[in-house]
């Protein structure tokens, strides 16, 4: 049929087209959802077009393991809590980026085949390469039969080896979310291990993207590329994961591109990149945000500042809910700073219900967003979406820092690290250099906090110490319930 390939392509322009839309639309909470369903749409239609691809091999096989995805993902998606959605991100992006490794795999395993079906004269009888012994064998049905060009197999390893990085550098980073290892790993000589290690991997790559491959080599190339993203994670700071994720993220997206190039395939060529290049500009985003340089990314240790930490004068100022809430029902403007322990007690409904009381009585209430609050890029901003809470009502870092000498009350709920000053004034804590939110200049601050723990850097809190600061214990959806309540006591 002449007109299928023909159609195929539309089909996947069409995909492009959506997911570049929807991608667009995911730009504001108000069309977020809709984009969401564009793309997934387009995912589909891309999906569906590749089925009809010529001499395609093993339809059984590919459609019980889209089944399989499918399944999963719609199981994990509706029982995982908002909490676990940056872990669920990590992983998933962890799964695009093998995926990826896996298909420059399958391309290199192919190249050696098919050399070894044209050349196998100049193989030695002994070889486990021969033609006729396992390796051509266990390979047959491997659908390879044109030869790559220079070009292409360049990127198939160039892809292979991002793909591979992403995939276990992911899977440290959802294990250190989800508290399965500890937050840091550092040892001497850890930035030169790094380096050598990817030198390591590049001259493998560059060997095997010369034509000299083979079945050994291929293995040495992948074993190196997935302890390169082992060991660039472990060092990593959970305070500084939001910068990871995102990283990753722009990696599996190029992996995806450039096998897409190799294979062909206009569609996650097209998806590939728009990914790639979304992810490496939220990346250099939350680098500045993080006070971070990109290389520090790659090869530092994040968080792992050296020398004696400043001693915290003084000690934390309790106060109940009764006072605080009739300290905000007074005040003219309140700030009010979420982080990921609102996301853990689920608070954000019960917040806005109390910011929404406080706004009927005439108080200016916003909600300040750190760009690296929670555990991914735009964490509280779904939190807050998902609530109910205009977009006009808020703010970013840096929008709302000049706005606290004139606020009356800053109320920061569940957020630690993103507000510590000891980021500005301790050269020797694991955030100095960190842009903060500069809560301590409100001219009163409620910090609503479970208990005296530390953050997810693990560190101690300089505001919370501040002469201008009160601590409200409690869980977070309980507290801010108490609130609400002593707001409505005051207004009957």
């Amino acid at each position: 049929m002449v007109w299928l390939p023909i159609l195929i392509k539309g089909c996947y322009f069409l995909a492009a087209l959506l997911f570049i839309l929807g991608l667009k639309r995911m730009s504001s909470p108000r069309t977020a959802r809709g984009g969401i369903v564009w793309a997934g749409f387009g995912m589909l239609v891309a999906v569906l077009a590749t089925f009809f691809l010529p001499d395609m091999h093993n339809l059984g096989l590919i459609v019980a393991a889209v089944l399989m995805g499918v399944g999963a993902a719609w199981w994990t998606g509706r029982r995982v809590a908002m909490t676990a959605m940056p872990q669920m991100v990590a992983l998933y992006n962890g799964m695009g980026g093998g995926a990826a490794a896996a298909i420059g795999a399958v391309e290199l395993i192919g190249y050696v085949r098919n050399m070894l079906l044209l050349h196998p004269a100049g193989i030695p009888d002994t070889s486990p390469l021969r033609p006729e012994s396992w390796a051509v064998n266990a390979l047959q049905p491997i659908p390879v039969v044109v030869p790559l060009s220079p070009i292409e197999l360049s990127l198939g390893v160039l892809g292979a080896l991002i793909g591979a990085v992403s995939f276990s550098g992911s899977l440290i980073a959802f294990s250190k979310l989800q508290g399965w290892l500890d937050k840091r790993f550092v040892f001497p000589a850890q930035r030169a291990v790094n380096l050598l290690l990817l030198a390591a991997a590049v001259v493998v790559g560059i060997m095997l993207a010369s034509g000299h491959a083979s079945l050994p080599l291929i293995a040495v190339f992948f074993a190196l590329a997935l302890l390169f993203g082992l060991m660039m994670t472990l060092p990593i700071g959970g305070a500084d994961m939001p910068v990871v994720i995102s990283l990753y993220n722009a990696f599996t997206g190029l992996a995806v591109a450039f096998e897409g190039f190799v294979l062909g395939n206009e569609a996650m060529i097209i998806a590939g990149t728009v990914v790639g290049a979304a992810g490496t500009l939220l990346t250099q985003l939350m680098a500045k945000a993080m006070n971070r340089s990109i290389g520090n990314v790659l090869f530092g240790s994040f968080g792992a500042a050296g020398g004696e930490a400043q001693a915290i004068d003084g000690a934390q100022k309790p106060i109940d809910a009764a006072d605080a809430a009739v300290m905000m029902a007074y005040a003219e403007r309140v700030v009010i700073v979420p982080g990921y322990g609102m996301a853990v007690a689920q608070a954000q409904h019960k917040v806005w219900e109390f910011a929404q009381l406080l706004i009927k009585r005439g108080v200016k209430v916003k909600f300040a967003i750190h760009p690296v609050a929670g555990r991914m890029p735009g964490h509280m901003n779904v939190l807050l979406a998902e609530a109910g809470v205009p977009y006009d009502l808020i703010a970013d870092m840096d929008e709302i820092n000049p706005e606290f000498p004139v606020t009356d009350v800053a109320m920061v709920i569940g957020a630690n690290d993103v507000v510590n000053p000891l980021a500005k004034t301790d050269p020797a804590s694991p955030i100095y250099g960190m842009p903060i939110l500069d809560v301590g200049n409100a001219k009163h601050v409620i910090v609503v906090k479970r208990g005296k723990g530390t953050g997810f850097a693990g560190i101690e809190n300089a505001l919370f110490y501040a002469d201008n600061a009160r601590m409200l214990y409690g869980d977070g959806q309980a507290a801010a319930a108490e609130l609400v309540n002593e707001l409505k006591t005051l207004d009957a």
